[in-house]
């Protein structure tokens, strides 16, 4: 009885997926084939509708979830290689259809330097994790807190934070989780010391990954746009984004620390701690450690210094693991392929809309400059954590985050009310990382609910709490930094 019923339910979500896929296919062919004139975008040509169709498929597609996140951004590479790229089907390519984009250009959207600079963060993961390094830092880092149980959450709290500013927040919590396994069985059953810890984890790795560029990928797809040489042009180097955002992960963890607390509060004083994980001994440790060193290094010494910027600085440990053997053929099969396919994806609509030509067309039609900075503040972190809630963050960063770019070039210097660009931009990256209320929202939370120790209701009150005191702050940051044009 029970395998027919699941059997049926899996009947019926794929049925509802395939349902939700034919009416998003219909949205889009719709948006597709309508007269230019509906949009009220002066001048916008067939190309740039085409983009704005490609653009509607994804937002309902991801939104949805009728087919997997990373098999959406494929699908919109292709889609725009095959149909404005200049080297898409005849029937595409009509007189008067617009300027069609370089198809060398949308493929590239997956080997962009801000791709490289994620790429890395996962081979140092591996790298860690392989060599036992990342087992030796939590031994010694958490080692000062000593056995007081206030003091051991504290300190998975920060240790936590710290891991996923570097390493990706799923494998971070993953790690975490497991280290604390010989540790509930110390705690009472019925205490709250267990559901007290299990949710330190994913609250700590959802705000860590705020604290460098590499961190998640919110961060990459935000700075893509502060940086693009042809839009902002803002230079916001590695250092840059740490010398504001690590100070604020600190103090958004300590504020974390006392609300779980107030939720859940010990009944056990102290915790005996003991670390398992096998630590490797031999050359290869110290490849990986001096590695290590340099490449974070060389990413917070300004360019001015070594020459050499973030990006390129990327490459370095993937050139020496690959060398040395640290990292195999093998161990590439474990890299998230499908969030950097997601980023890939969202960098190709931005390129679709600046070099079709839409986001300037949108721009000349739209009265951006008569809108409200601070109502555009306000919606697009509200809308971003709103959605971040349910769908995957990076996706929608990825949806927001272009559209954004191109209302704020709109609104030219009304934005200096908020503290420029930079602020709306770099608000989506905070937004998507503190919307952390459900197991489904990001998956640190789905890790940590699937332990048993913690329900939807413990998750909720915590995750929305933390949640929504970090995107406070965060934007306050932001709008000092702004306001005193701390970023140049």
């Amino acid at each position: 009885m029970a395998k027919e019923k699941s059997k049926f339910l899996s009947h019926h979500t794929e049925m509802k997926k395939v349902w939700q896929f034919v009416a998003i296919f219909i949205v889009t062919a719709i948006v597709w084939n309508l007269p230019t004139s509906v949009f009220g975008i002066d001048g916008l040509t067939i190309v740039q509708q085409r983009i704005i169709a490609i653009f509607v498929f994804a937002m309902l597609a991801w939104l949805t979830e009728c087919v997997p996140a990373w098999a959406t951004s494929l699908v919109i590479m292709a889609g725009m290689c095959v149909t404005v790229s200049q080297n898409s089907f005849g029937f595409f390519k009509y007189d008067g259809v617009g300027k069609l984009l370089d198809s060398k250009e949308i493929m590239a959207s997956f080997a962009d330097p801000i791709i490289m600079l994620f790429l890395a963060g996962f081979i140092l993961a591996i790298a860690a994790s392989k060599s036992g390094l990342d087992t030796l830092l939590a031994r010694l880092l958490l080692k000062p807190f000593g056995h007081k149980s206030e003091n051991v959450l504290l300190g998975f709290l920060l240790i936590t934070g710290l891991f996923s500013m570097f390493i990706s927040n799923t494998a971070t919590a993953a790690l975490m989780l497991t280290f604390l396994t010989p540790v509930f069985a110390a705690l009472p059953a019925t205490g709250k010391g267990r559901i007290a810890l299990t949710l330190s984890i994913p609250i700590a790795a959802n705000l860590g990954g705020m604290g460098t560029p590499i961190g998640t990928p919110p961060n990459l797809i935000a700075l893509k746009y502060l940086n693009d040489p042809a839009g902002l042009n803002m230079n916001i180097d590695f250092m840059h984004w740490m010398m504001f955002m690590t100070p604020l992960v600190i103090i958004l963890l300590v504020i974390s620390w006392r609300i779980i607390l107030r939720f859940f509060p010990f009944t056990q004083k102290t915790i005996h701690l003991k670390i398992e994980g096998e630590i490797h001994k031999g050359w290869r440790m110290w490849v990986v450690i001096a590695t290590f060193i340099i490449t974070i290094l060389l990413w917070i010494i300004p360019k001015s210094i070594t020459g050499i910027d973030t990006n390129t600085v990327a490459m370095i440990p993937m050139g020496i693991f690959a060398l040395t053997g640290v990292i195999t053929s093998k161990d590439l099969q474990k890299i998230n392929w499908s969030v950097i396919w997601m980023v890939a994806g969202g960098f190709a609509i931005g390129l679709g809309m600046n070099a079709s030509g839409l986001a300037d067309a949108a721009i000349e039609s739209i009265p951006f400059g008569n809108w409200s900075p601070i109502i555009i503040l306000i919606i697009s972190g509200a809308i971003c954590y709103f959605l971040s809630n349910f769908i995957s963050n990076t996706a929608t960063a990825a949806l927001l985050v272009p559209i954004l770019s191109v209302v704020c070039r709109g609104m030219g210097d009304k934005l200096s009310v908020i503290g420029g660009t930079s602020t709306v931009l770099i608000g989506i990256a905070i937004a998507a990382s503190t919307a952390m209320c459900l197991p489904i929202s990001t998956p640190p939370n789905a890790i940590a609910y699937s332990t048993g120790l913690v329900h939807h209701d413990d998750m909720l009150k915590v995750g929305l709490t933390c949640g929504i005191a970090s995107l406070v702050l965060g934007y306050l940051l932001l709008f000092f930094i702004g306001e005193f044009h701390l970023l140049g």
